[in-house]
């Protein structure tokens, strides 16, 4: 069965394949981001990547792939001489799991020789695996902080460097770094995504012939996966025959003043952050053009290039979807353009010809189907409940009034201010979660506070610790004065315990209640969650929303990493009617129950937000406190944030905080600077006499 999905057979992703193929021509370009809904072939056309890739040639034996023309390649492998043994091979595709140890990517001391033989050699990770090829993490948005610092430093300095130990090793880490990602299990850390040079958005096609293709070409594949290769063995042979044309014509593409000049505008005009931007779009022009068989760039390089380089560095909030406006663009760069120079027989090389055809835009790859990731009709399904909720939210709202048997009142629809930075809430103790920026736990990162027996799980070696536990039984273990190398047993491997901090789940329950109803006071509620949503999302948290008004409580928004799914539902939420407190409290403690099934590493942190009221039901209030006081019993982290305003005030937000036993906040003091000042104004003034 072949290995792969062929790159030719995928259809419905143009813009996709277009930002593979120009970062493979240009690797300075830094890479492709593809962000999409599951099911929509973005793993199966990086996996098929590679197979219609021009090979390269290496040093034959070099564990770091060096190009034989380099004068001095950075390898540890090195030097090498003039003559040295050149082989030739396909370009290589490493996968980095997000879940990799820092030893495996970076690389680290040879355990099994320093041992066994008292020898100090490097063993290369995955960066010296991918120098010269693809480096590839599936949902890069989940990668640990850790690594993605890794990351950030390879794809800056082109190289990595291990200090660690004992090693002290550097060498050349070149390659093209594809990351795909489903933008509902959370978003991407700022500085990675800037590293990124291309991205694009793929969903699943809508149109139902094309469906019928994507399905069909799937079947078909996986009945007779030899012959169907077969049947796009020649399409993958052109594809693989234009790269290799474009690759040699790239370094010939002349960027004139008025293609700079144009690059410059279109920048300008989408705001985007620093010069990287002109940069990869000036990169991604000049490959356009190359792809195209042209040596000059022209209006629709500079056009296709934007549309791929820009829409993640456009300066925009957190919460804001990707994305440039098109007619913009096409207003910027106008109709006039110089007429680029065709290129020579001299120029194209022994090509045929391949690379001379195409449309402008880049978009002629052969048929693509969507069809090697299965079920693409069930993707964006949070999508499509959030559209549905938010109706139902617009729907409310039109009503005008609620039904008199659930409170009356009108029910408003409240738009959230800009959002502040908040307090820092963390979960108490110490856990021992995924890695985030939160509350503090024992982690794979972080500061080295002690050692522990390996007990069959991973984790990086203490190596000191190790060495202290196997010397007392050297004599026992038969070796002699003035032999070579410890004597050591699988019992004696200590791993490093490791304090960093861990990310949480926060979960909101918020009042949507009539007495949460008036404008001010809601809009006040939803820019205060929006700023800790926003903290949320910074500290690699994730998130759920239960809100609660009328006769009962809903699960608005299931536990995601999407902060961008809870801000929409945030936005969209209505208030008025009577408010089922304790309703409200037992629908959070069967979410809370049922995640901690899910995931019962990762800690949660409870926010309810209210004025404390409770009138839905008989005795309200005090089933309300009843059921507070069953859930603070759990042990369960949690803040109550009082919205009651007035001069005269109840109270009954901090009542439930003592039932729930959590952590007591009002509104105003949500925000870091508002705290700052009740600090301020505590203290006594200094300096007069």
């Amino acid at each position: 069965m072949p290995q792969h999905y062929p790159f030719s057979a995928v259809v419905g992703s143009d813009d996709m394949a277009l930002a593979l193929t120009l970062s493979t021509i240009s690797p300075a370009i830094g890479g492709v981001l593809v962000r999409g809904e599951k099911g929509t072939a973005k793993s199966t056309m990086v996996r098929a990547l590679a197979s219609i890739l021009p090979p390269i040639d290496v040093v034959a034996g070099d564990r770091f792939s060096s190009d034989p023309r380099e004068a001095r390649p950075l390898s540890p492998d090195g030097p090498f001489s003039p003559d040295a043994e050149v082989e030739t091979r396909a370009v290589r595709l490493v996968e980095l799991p997000v879940g990799a140890t820092e030893d495996r990517v970076l690389g680290s001391l040879h355990l099994e020789k320093a041992l066994s033989e008292g020898v100090t050699e490097y063993e290369p990770g995955l960066l010296a695996r991918a120098h010269r090829g693809i480096l590839y993490v599936d949902e890069v948005n989940l990668l640990h902080d850790h690594l993605v610092d890794l990351l950030l430093d390879a794809a800056a300095m082109g190289r990595s460097t291990v200090e660690r130990d004992g090693v002290s090793i550097e060498h050349a880490a070149r390659f093209v770094l594809v990351g795909t990602m489903n933008p509902e299990e959370g978003e991407l850390r700022p500085q990675l995504l800037d590293r990124f040079g291309l991205t694009v958005e793929v969903a699943a096609p809508r149109d139902p012939a094309t469906r019928v293709e994507v399905v069909r070409r799937r079947l078909a594949y996986e009945t007779d996966p030899e012959g169907f290769a077969a049947r796009f063995a020649d399409d993958e042979a052109s594809l693989t025959d234009r790269i290799q044309a474009a690759q040699k014509l790239v370094e010939q593409v002349d960027l004139s003043d008025w293609a700079l000049l144009k690059i410059a505008e279109v920048c300008a005009a989408f705001e985007v952050d620093g010069m990287r931007a002109d940069i990869v779009t000036a990169r991604a022009a000049a490959a356009h053009a190359a792809w195209n068989g042209r040596t000059g760039v022209g209006r629709d390089d500079i056009r296709a290039a934007a549309r791929l380089a820009l829409p993640h560095r456009r300066r925009r909030n957190p919460f804001d979807a990707p994305g440039i406006d098109e007619d913009l663009l096409d207003q910027i760069l106008g109709d006039d353009e110089p007429e680029p120079e065709p290129p020579t027989p001299d120029q194209l090389g022994d090509d045929d010809g391949e690379g001379d055809g195409g449309d402008s835009d880049g978009t002629d790859s052969p048929e693509q189907s969507g069809g090697a990731e299965g079920d693409s009709s069930t993707g964006g399904s949070d999508s499509s409940t959030g559209q549905s909720d938010s109706s139902a939210g617009q729907s409310d709202s039109s009503a005008g009034q609620s039904d008199s048997s659930a409170g009356g009142g009108e029910v408003t629809v409240a738009s959230p201010q800009q959002p502040y930075r908040p307090r820092l809430f963390t979960v108490g103790g110490t856990g021992a979660g995924e890695s985030g920026r939160r509350s503090r736990a024992i982690t794979e990162t972080g500061r080295r506070i002690g050692a522990a027996p390996r007990a069959g799980q991973g984790g990086s070696i203490h190596l000191t610790e190790t060495i202290r536990a196997a010397a007392p039984h050297q004599l026992a273990r038969g070796r002699a004065t003035g032999d070579a190398g410890l004597s050591f047993r699988a019992s004696d491997l200590r791993l490093a315990i490791k304090e960093g901090h861990e990310s949480n789940l926060i979960l909101f329950c918020v009042d949507a209640s009539g007495s949460m109803a008036a404008r001010r006071r809601m809009e006040q509620v939803k820019t205060a969650i929006l700023s800790l949503l926003m903290d949320a999302y910074q500290r690699r948290d994730k998130v759920g929303l239960v809100t609660f008004r009328a006769d009962g409580a809903e699960l608005a928004l299931p536990p995601t990493g999407s902060i961008d799914i809870a801000a929409a539902r945030l936005s969209d939420l209505p208030a008025g009617g009577r408010t089922p407190l304790a309703e409200a409290l037992l629908k959070t403690a069967d979410v809370l129950r049922l995640e901690r099934v899910r995931d019962p590493r990762r800690r949660p942190l409870l926010v309810v937000i209210t004025d404390g009221r409770a009138t839905h039901g008989d005795r309200a209030l005090d089933r309300a406190h009843q059921v507070a006081a069953h859930l603070g019993a759990t042990g369960v982290a949690s803040l109550v944030i009082d919205c009651e305003t007035g001069k005269f005030r109840m109270g009954l937000a901090r009542q439930l905080a003592d039932h729930l036993m959590a952590e007591y906040v009002p509104l105003g003091e949500v925000s870091a600077s508002a705290l700052t000042e009740v600090v301020r104004g505590g203290l006594p003034e200094t300096g007069a006499a």
